[in-house]
C-alpha cells in the first residue's frame, strides 16, 4: 500500500497542474469534496480552491495528508477502490494497459496527438469531451482468452477514458461488446484500419461514442500521450 500511495503522490507532485490531479484522484476514489473536507477538518471551499488552482500549489505535506485521507476513507468504506488499484497492477497487462493522464485533455487534442480521424460522431463536440486517460486493449486476447474476473477490472476503467483497440479488422466486435457493457468509454479508437463496419458506426451513433481510426505506431502514441 505504501508503494501505491507513493505513486499517487508522485503523480500529483510531478503533474503540471497538481490541483487538477488531486481532483482526478479524489474522483477515482469516489469521494466528495465535502466528505474529504470533513475528514481533513477543513472547509469544502479549501478543497475546491486547491482543485481549481485558486489556492497556491500544495506542498509535500498537504499532498501526503490528502493521499492518506483517500486511503483511510476508502478503507472505512470497505477498501474497494484500493483493491481495484492493486488489481490494476497485476495480471492484466497481456490483455489491456491502463494509462492515466495527470490532467484532463479534450478528445480533440487526443485525436490530434494520435493522428486520428473521426469516422463516426459529432466533430463539434470533441472540445467538450474530456479524457483522463486511455486503455489499450489487445482485442483478440480480450475477447477469446481474458479471465472473467478481469472484465470487472476493465469495466472500472471505462469512465472518462478512451478505449484503443489493437488487432481489429472492421471494428464490429469491439463495438458490440461496448454496446452491452454496463459502463461506456468516452471514445473508441480502432488502430490500424481505415474502413469501419457500418453496424459499428450505428452502435457508435446510438451510444453517443465517437469512433476514431489511426495508423500511427502504438509506441509513438504511448510516448506522445505520456502527459
Amino acid at each position: 500500500m505504501r508503494k501505491l500511495k507513493a505513486e499517487i503522490a508522485g503523480d500529483i507532485i510531478l503533474s503540471g497542474m497538481p490541483g487538477e490531479s488531486m481532483r482526478k484522484w479524489r474522483e477515482i476514489f469516489e469521494i466528495s469534496q465535502s466528505d474529504l473536507a470533513e475528514y481533513l477538518k477543513v472547509s469544502p471551499s479549501t478543497i475546491s480552491d486547491y482543485e481549481s488552482g485558486r489556492r497556491k500549489n500544495p506542498g509535500v505535506m498537504v499532498i501526503k495528508r490528502f493521499v492518506d485521507a483517500l486511503f483511510d476513507i476508502d478503507s472505512k468504506r470497505g477498501g474497494h477502490i484500493i483493491k481495484r488499484l492493486k488489481e490494476d497492477k497485476e495480471g492484466h497487462e497481456e490483455y489491456f494497459e491502463v494509462h492515466e493522464f495527470s490532467k484532463a485533455i479534450s478528445l480533440k487534442e487526443f485525436t490530434n496527438i494520435i493522428d486520428g480521424k473521426i469516422v463516426s460522431g459529432d466533430d463539434s463536440s470533441l472540445d467538450k469531451i474530456k479524457l483522463y486517460g486511455y486503455v489499450v486493449l489487445h482485442s483478440i486476447k480480450v475477447m477469446l482468452e481474458m479471465p472473467e474476473e478481469l472484465f470487472n477490472v476493465l469495466n472500472m476503467h471505462t469512465v472518462d477514458k478512451a478505449f484503443m483497440f489493437l488487432e481489429v479488422s472492421t471494428g464490429r466486435s469491439p463495438l458490440i461488446v461496448i454496446r452491452i457493457a454496463p459502463n461506456k468509454p468516452r471514445a473508441v479508437v480502432l488502430h490500424g484500419i481505415d474502413k469501419v463496419d457500418e453496424l459499428a458506426k450505428k452502435i457508435s451513433q446510438r451510444e453517443g461514442i465517437p469512433i476514431i481510426v489511426t495508423k500511427k505506431p502504438i509506441a509513438e502514441i504511448k510516448k506522445q500521450l505520456n502527459l
